[in-house]
């Protein structure tokens, strides 16, 4: 079975600062890195370092190669991945001795993806596949009645959080997992209570707290406690989650099983500086102990 995945790229450029800059002020970077991000690529070289074959559905400028050769050289399937007119969509989040950041963030190619596209990616899929999505590219949508259309299970990411966006793919879900501030968002804009809604499953996610899954066709709910660990770094956790997650339901564990999971992946990621780079794979969370 194969994880689509349509999702976003992008570069995460970080520079160090002595402070934040003011309005008009100059400053000298004191160190650069650049890393590969995007909530979409992050999931699925979770997925695919959970063992599971993650198939991107993507855009990249022809300053994105690199992004291209990251995800292959991590296990991502990436032919559906095209080369477009803008630039690669990337951030430029800036950081403070104090670790306080500022954030800027360009989407670029990941809004430039084309009905063409999709339907050559999801002409391999079949009904025993599973399609994800997320708030960071154009045609999510359209994306998911093609999904749906095949029989495909659908899942959405509801980050980064629009009311709108979740709205509008509400009805194809099998699956939504969001967080606890934007469970209480989505409830507010819907007027419905988010064991309510109209999808099978729901996991909200609650941080250092665990997650609660809500079977709405048994009105049960499962928490899965947090792991106990330190973290120094929550970048990338949520869809390091949601891979691992996804992974685990491809593979045929119960939705218990791979929360479970999941939530030992999120907990070692939240160890470890950095996003896609530095996700674990599937060997590091079985052998964690934890």
């Amino acid at each position: 079975m194969t994880i689509f995945n349509l999702g976003s790229i992008n570069a995460d450029l970080f520079y160090a600062l002595p402070h934040l800059p003011k309005p008009g002020e100059t400053l000298a970077s004191t160190e650069y890195s650049r890393g590969l991000g995007g909530k979409g690529a992050n999931m699925s070289v979770a997925a695919a370092r959970a063992a599971a074959r993650a198939v991107h559905i993507g855009a990249i400028g022809d300053d994105g190669r690199w992004a291209l050769d990251r995800l292959t050289e991590y296990g991502v399937d990436t032919r559906h991945i095209v080369q477009v007119d803008v630039a690669t969509g990337h951030a430029l989040i800036l950081v403070d001795q104090a670790g306080e950041n500022s954030i800027v963030l360009y989407p670029g190619a990941n809004q430039a993806i084309t009905e063409i596209q999709l339907t050559a990616a999801l002409s391999e899929a079949t009904d025993a596949d599973l399609f994800i999505c997320q708030n960071e590219t154009n045609a999510q949508r359209m994306a998911a009645e093609m999904a749906s259309a095949k029989g495909m299970k659908v899942a959405y990411a509801a980050a980064p959080f629009d009311a709108d966006a979740v709205q509008a793919i509400l009805p194809l879900l099998d699956l939504l997992i969001l967080n606890a501030v934007e469970a209480e968002q989505l409830s507010t804009a819907t007027g419905t209570p988010i064991t309510a809604l109209p999808v099978r499953d729901i996991v909200v996610t609650l941080g250092a707290d665990g997650c609660d899954w809500h079977n709405t066709d048994t009105a049960q709910t499962l928490h899965i406690p947090a792991l106990p660990v330190t973290p120094v770094d929550t970048t990338g956790a949520g869809d390091t989650f949601t891979g691992y997650l996804l992974a685990g339901l491809d593979q045929g564990l119960s939705m218990a099983e791979s929360l479970t999971r999941a939530s030992k992946a999120a907990a070692i990621m939240v160890t470890r500086h950095g996003t896609a780079d530095v996700i674990p794979d599937l060997k590091d969370v079985l052998d964690s102990g934890l």
